[in-house]
């Protein structure tokens, strides 16, 4: 009788040799977490298709940034909802603004956690667009040197890494000069570099009240068809002064992570969005599947493509997992 003399399933009969052979290994401090934040007090508010996430006003924030900073997460990236809405969003750069007043509300309670600004003008403007809108179009150099003080508002406040969100052209250039000129060097740019116009974003819209009223954001978001080109927008925003790049969202989009990992020697980023954590959660909720299982095995996936963080609703969930399995 002929005997096979390898045998991989020997590497894996036990859980302690699958741990040992294991390629990829997710950590907390991949992990960044995003919040909502509303004006007023007391608010704490679920958001629907994605459970365990809310809605804070300011008060419950600084109680969850010291949750998840106990959990060892080490950075959040914030998102604000504004009171009033205008055709310029023009509390994203107020002093006063909810995300202003957020970043100071964290610093002065949890010292050690890092604190990323989402920086675009969509959750603050009247029309839901990423910038200003003249004439039915979405405008680009306008709305960068929007987003250039947006971003000076939010280091000014103490944030230590700047967001961009919105794909306009030139933006990450516009973001770096503003910062230097005022004295931010040391604050960090992590731009959203391959930012696709997807479909995955429907509970984020919902929980950040951000929809456009008209149109959409094809016009500047990324065709999902494409890869290439977001070889070419990575280039231009490291160019541009980014630190760290992202693409988002993550899972239908591992390819390019992997793409963009192998060709720049830079952090990636890549954001495992609310369509996908709302899609594990419901069906979960059905008993289709085992949410925890699943949610270890789409994290382990984005940082096998090459991830290096990984901006996630799991985070929480994935921290006290990681937790238990020490």
């Amino acid at each position: 009788m002929h005997f096979l003399t390898r045998r991989p399933r020997r590497l894996r009969r036990s859980e302690t040799i699958r741990r040992m052979m294991r390629e990829t290994t997710l950590q907390v401090d991949d992990l960044i977490m995003p919040l909502f934040v509303v004006h007023g007090t007391g608010i704490r508010q679920e958001i629907a298709p994605m459970p365990g996430n809310y809605r804070l006003s300011v008060d419950q924030l600084t109680k969850e940034v010291k949750e998840i900073a106990a959990l060892g997460i080490p950075a959040v990236i914030l998102f604000g909802i504004p009171e009033h809405k205008d055709a310029y969003g023009s509390e994203a750069y107020a002093k006063d603004g909810i995300i202003q007043q957020a970043v100071r509300a964290i610093k002065d309670s949890v010292t050690d956690l890092l604190v990323i600004t989402d920086t675009c003008l969509c959750e603050y403007t009247s029309h839901g667009h990423c910038g200003v809108v003249e004439h039915g179009s979405v405008k680009n150099d306008p709305t960068i040197e929007l987003l250039a003080k947006a971003a000076v508002s939010q280091a000014e406040a103490g944030a230590d890494m700047i967001a961009p969100s919105d794909m306009m052209d030139g933006r990450v250039a516009a973001i770096r000069e503003a910062l230097d000129t005022d004295g931010f060097e040391e604050v960090a740019i992590m731009a959203y570099a391959a930012k696709y116009a997807s479909s995955f974003y429907g509970p984020f819209r919902e929980a950040a009240k951000a929809t456009p009223q008209f149109g959409d954001r094809r016009s500047y978001q990324m065709d999902p068809a494409n890869a290439a080109e977001a070889l070419r927008e990575v280039a231009m925003d490291i160019e541009e002064g980014a630190d760290i790049v992202m693409v988002k969202p993550a899972l239908a989009y591992l390819d390019v992570v992997w793409r963009i990992r192998t060709e720049f020697d830079v952090p990636v980023a890549a954001f495992n969005v609310s369509g996908e954590f709302a899609m594990v959660k419901a069906a979960a909720r059905l008993g289709w599947l085992e949410d925890e299982r699943v949610m270890s095995e789409i994290l382990t996936a984005i940082k096998r493509a090459g991830a290096d963080l990984i901006l996630t609703y799991f985070a929480k969930d994935a921290a006290r997992l990681l937790r238990r399995n020490e």
